[in-house]
């Protein structure tokens, strides 16, 4: 099959997950003939998504999931999709299918949490241990007086103390709502008061690139005030690391120290039996395009989704260690917090960055933890392949076996960079795409069928998903709407107090049918490709074009290392096609009236004459999300402003809060770029 780029052998095929789960529906998997296992396969996968019911009932019976009470109905739709009931009349909670069977299981010795911080201080804990300290930070949630449905958040570094909190707040019962600790004070509040958050978890500071900072500062301005806010608990995060304190002002009366509050408890504390559709976790969107919204998700969609994702797409066992590099204000915080100790698998969580203090931090973290698992954005694979493919090269990474990735589309050279030097071409790059909105994938690859590069290969397991085109009818081999036409247990119920905002955002544009808002393509031989948000559209004399495809014709020329395609007006054409790319400069690439023509010449002869460029311009960085998403849109405000300031027009400078905006000074490139 010389077209993929990864082919699963035998031992993969029949040891795999998967595999179970098919021979329970009487699909059996051949694993000595890799075409027939992928026939079976793309076959079971179709019958998962024609009876979705039945699917997520197998699923969970077939993963152990446990029920305080069971339910009596899969799924109920006679309220239409857009508010369909799960699990019927069942009750669980997630604390007691992460924490409470394996401590008091087989499992309960095992490692279940590796914590790391930026200045290399390591944590274990057992099963066992976190189990105790759930307990703990659970019976001090409940003597500041937070009950059930109550709202409780998180604005901390990436230490072993997030994981903690967020099981503690779940297992009595409250709601928890992840910040990113990098947000400015204003950010932070807009949603601690759009939640009515009653208790704030924080930290006194955390390290960035060798240099304490304060997180208690903003945390300070951004409760300040507000009455919602009863008590913060501050962790002492800087207390770990030597000559690292900085002064951390305390409020009598809601301040208190974790070590006051939380270490003082019991760690015996009763899980609460939970509604399986009770809310669990709120996380707002990052609001770069308006104000953020919340997203709502449930005990039972979360242990569903993600617990199927571990389970069957990134095929965990015991003893496996996964790392996913993240925030816990990124989706995948919390995704791969409840994924792997669902599984009772050893999770692995960072504070610093991925370079720091050289470009081969996260390389030898997984060979000094054993990281079986390891995720990462493409964005962050493509920071690190300027440092030279030398650093990933020395480190041969023997313990890993699955390679995972999400965040936005891959390009065709650092797709391949990782899966060679990284995965040293023994490893899947499990390539999945989802949302906020469903904490999980619509789109996430089998270990038990063959990849193409930069493929997400298969729709997820239960997720009747489809490309539709303007007109809402299927389409293949052509770029059109990702569509999910039956609903998924993880899907947000609703929006935070908003559900006109919901039903517009999903379920407006085709009748029944919840819309992504991604473009995307399924190829003839059933492998799937994503092009970007579809809002970020360019219609370029009528015709729509995908910003993803220009960008990836511009970073398949070896001199491009990141690329962004914007509008911008055109008096013949409406709009034109502009680009930004940033150059890889440690290969001796430099900006030039020849390179740039070379460039325009590039996307001409990847996808015709109608989407050559109106120009490239060059920039050391492009604006980003905390999670690495570029932000095209903010690009297009921020350069035509600049184009109206120089027309001499009026120009819109409000940029809005770009507290979500992960490198701001990245926005001033772009007003200088030429």
């Amino acid at each position: 099959m010389p077209e993929y780029v990864w082919t699963p052998d035998a031992g993969r095929i029949a040891n795999a997950n998967v595999a179970r789960l098919m021979r329970r529906y009487n699909h059996p998997v051949t694993p000595d003939n890799l075409a027939a296992t992928h026939d079976a396969a793309r076959a079971f996968v179709r019958e998962t998504q024609r009876d979705v019911a039945r699917f997520w009932h197998e699923a969970l019976a077939d993963l152990g999931m446990q029920w305080f009470k069971p339910y009596s109905r899969v799924l109920d739709t006679s309220r239409g999709n857009a508010w369909a009931d799960w699990f019927v009349a069942g009750e669980t909670n997630i604390a007691l299918n992460c924490v409470d069977r394996h401590a008091k299981g087989a499992a309960a010795s095992r490692v279940a949490l590796v914590g790391e911080t930026e200045d290399g201080i390591t944590r274990r804990f057992t099963f066992t241990q976190v189990h105790e300290q759930v307990g703990r930070v659970a019976n001090a949630l409940k003597a500041c007086g937070v009950q059930r449905g109550d709202a409780v958040a998180c604005y901390m570094p990436m230490v072993a103390e997030v994981v903690f909190a967020m099981l503690a707040t779940q297992k009595i019962g409250a709601i928890f709502i992840p910040i990113f600790s990098g947000y400015a004070a204003p950010a932070v509040r807009e949603r601690l008061e759009d939640a009515g958050v009653k208790v704030l978890f924080t930290a006194d500071g955390s390290m960035r690139r060798g240099q304490p900072f304060s997180i208690k500062e903003s945390a300070d301005e951004a409760v300040k005030g507000l009455a919602c806010v009863q008590r913060v608990i501050v962790l002492e995060r800087l207390a770990l690391s030597a000559n690292a304190a900085l002064p951390c002002p305390m409020t009598p009366g809601r301040d208190l120290w974790w070590s006051e509050i939380v270490d003082r408890q019991s760690p015996e504390c009763a899980t609460e039996s939970m509604p399986a559709l009770a809310p669990a976790l709120m996380i707002y969107t990052s609001g770069t395009t308006g104000k953020p919204k919340g997203t709502v998700h449930t005990h039972a969609g979360c242990l569903a989704q993600m617990g199927k994702e571990l389970g069957y797409n990134f095929d965990v066992k015991a003893g496996d260690v996964f790392w996913w590099f993240s925030d816990i204000g990124w989706m995948m915080g919390p995704w791969e917090i409840i994924g792997c100790f669902f599984h009772g698998v050893t999770l692995v969580v960072f504070e610093g960055a991925p370079n720091y203090p050289n470009p081969d931090r996260v390389w030898e973290m997984v060979e000094r933890h054993g990281v079986t698992h390891l995720g990462i954005s493409p964005t962050a694979v493509r920071m690190l392949m300027r440092s030279g493919h030398e650093w990933a090269d020395k480190h041969p990474m023997p313990s890993l076996q699955v390679l995972g990735s999400t965040g936005e589309p891959w390009d065709p050279e650092s797709y391949q960079w990782y899966f060679e030097h990284v995965g040293k071409k023994r490893c899947p790059v499990i390539n999945i795409s989802g949302g906020t909105d469903i904490v999980g994938c619509f789109l996430a690859p089998l270990p038990i069928m063959p990849l193409k590069a930069c493929s997400l290969q298969s729709p997820g397991l239960g997720m009747d998903i489809d490309v539709f085109n303007e007109d809402g009818k299927a389409v293949t081999d052509e770029v059109g709407y990702l569509v999910c036409k039956q609903p998924a247990p993880s899907m947000t119920r609703s929006l935070w107090k908003n559900d006109a905002k919901y039903l517009e955002t999903y379920w407006s544009k085709f009748a029944n049918i919840w819309n992504h808002g991604d473009w995307a393509k399924v190829d003839k031989d059933g492998q799937w490709f994503l092009f970007g948000r579809a809002d970020d559209t360019l219609k370029i004399a009528g015709r729509r074009v995908g910003p993803g495809e220009i960008e990836s014709a511009l970073m398949a020329h070896p001199a491009v290392s990141e690329a962004a395609a914007i509008g911008v007006p055109d008096e013949l054409k409406g709009q034109d096609v502009l680009c930004f790319v940033v150059l890889h400069r440690a290969r001796g690439f430099r900006e030039s009236e020849a390179l740039r023509k070379e460039l325009i010449q590039q996307v001409v002869n990847a996808l015709g004459k109608v989407d050559r460029p109106k120009n490239v311009l060059f920039v050391d960085d492009l604006p980003k999300t905390r999670s690495a998403k570029i932000l095209r849109r903010l690009i297009q405000k921020k350069y035509l402003g600049v184009l109206a300031a120089a027309a001499g027009k009026p120009a819109d400078s409000n940029m809005g809060d770009l507290s979500s905006v992960a490198n701001p000074d990245a926005l001033e490139a772009v007003a200088r770029a030429r």
